[in-house]
């Protein structure tokens, strides 16, 4: 079962001052979840959580997680930016990025944010730009498809990410020769995985990698970054990933890998986004329109414009009705939206109780890649985002998007004559 972490009752008190549609998050549940985190890769001494600002990007889940001790990881302009306005700089930012623009590898050098090559003809890029830092990082490809227990997971190499075996030894030789002193690796092979074995299987790769790195090129890595890929568990019938039993897969591989080869020191670095978040936001929907036809719809105040993962990806979300938690599941719906796109559905053919007009509906997991990913499809407005903190109060952490907003890239274009 899936729980709300809002009843009925508190939403019939938030829409007084906040209508829906809302993202909503719970301070006290992501706190716990970053606590857990430390605490499972605690045998680890250089380890540090760099969360994804894609995920969430929103400056105070940014400054929550901080307090907790993690970094950002960031991967364009906008998100240095919101990380330096969080006073989130130097190496608590891993800028990660591909096809980088030059003014944003020399924005990240200004912030002495960690910055992890892409491509090795980035080196040329980043030197003519702002020099070779002392500390840089490489993003590794080992091509091929990835897969855990003869279960195919990825295919790394269909992926525009990171760099060949062969083109990172190279990398690590020159970038030694430019001045860098201090190196890590990165790599990101597989998305939202529900399984206990990723994190190990892609570290023993990588710590693999790094034993050949140092035999090769005598660059001994000082950190070595799992990435993201921790899923969560989306349907209310899966079993969720154990962050413990994770972090003990990784130290088995690294004390039968790294500390025979003299790298007992590596620090391992995480960037999760979707792990640290998404069980812990809600869109909050009301019901306000009902149609019978060739099936039963129950249309809601939000749109894919609010989550775009269902009609992206076809993504299940689970969905509640808020006050008929105990109601039998008796009725199909395809729960939609607003928009002119018929997939604008946050369900299809989903087994719900009887919903009335003016029903509240609670979409689960929506705590990353979910405000994080709208758009403004027919001119629908972005919604506010709230925080249910703590001591059980409720704050508004980003306004709701108004017409002026919408209109205010147009400033000074409504009179051009043609």
């Amino acid at each position: 079962m899936k729980t709300p972490f809002v009843t009925k009752e508190q939403i019939e008190d938030i829409v007084k001052k906040y209508p829906t549609p809302f993202h909503i998050y719970d301070e006290k549940q992501i706190r716990e979840n970053a606590k857990k985190m430390y605490k499972a890769f605690s045998w680890n001494k250089g380890f540090k959580e760099y969360f994804a600002v894609k995920a969430t990007p929103n400056p105070t889940i940014l400054k929550i997680l901080h307090e907790c001790g993690c970094g950002t990881d960031c991967s364009s302009l906008a998100e240095l930016v919101m990380s330096e306005r969080c006073n989130i700089m130097g190496n608590d930012i891993m800028f990660s990025s591909n096809d980088t623009p030059a003014e944003e590898f020399a924005y990240a050098a200004k912030l002495g944010a960690t910055i992890n090559l892409d491509d090795i003809t980035h080196i040329d890029m980043l030197k003519e730009t702002c020099g070779i830092p002392k500390r840089i990082s490489c993003r590794f490809n080992p091509g091929g498809k990835f897969a855990i227990a003869n279960t195919i997971m990825d295919n790394p190499g269909d992926a525009k990410y990171g760099m060949t075996p062969e083109q990172i030894i190279e990398a690590y030789k020159r970038l030694k020769d430019e001045g860098a002193e201090e190196f890590g690796m990165h790599a990101f092979l597989a998305s939202n995985t529900v399984t206990n074995d990723y994190y190990p299987t892609l570290a023993k790769i990588l710590f693999e990698m790094a034993v050949k790195i140092k035999e090769e090129t005598g660059v001994k890595l000082s950190f070595i970054n799992l990435s993201g890929g921790i899923g969560i568990p989306y349907k209310p019938d899966q079993e969720g990933n154990d962050i413990e039993k994770i972090a003990e897969g990784v130290h088995k591989v690294y004390d039968e890998v790294l500390v025979p080869a003299g790298m007992g020191d590596v620090a391992i670095f995480t960037e999760s986004g979707r792990f640290m978040l998404a069980p812990y936001g809600h869109l909050v929907t009301k019901a306000i329109h009902e149609k019978h036809t060739y099936k039963e719809y129950i249309g809601v105040d939000a749109c894919a414009a609010n989550l775009m993962r269902p009609a992206m990806y076809g993504a299940y979300h689970h969905i509640t009705v808020l006050g008929k938690e105990d109601q039998p599941l008796d009725h199909k719906y395809d729960i939609t939206g607003s928009l002119c796109e018929n997939n604008d559905k946050f369900a299809i053919d989903r087994m719900l109780p009887k919903i009335d007009m003016g029903d509240y509906l609670v979409i689960h997991d929506t705590g990353a890649h979910g405000f994080a990913m709208g758009y403004n499809y027919n001119g629908r407005l972005w919604s506010a985002e709230l925080l249910l903190r703590e001591d059980g109060s409720v704050i508004q952490i980003r306004r709701p998007e108004t017409i002026e907003d919408y209109f205010a890239t147009l400033d000074n274009y409504w009179d051009i004559e043609l």
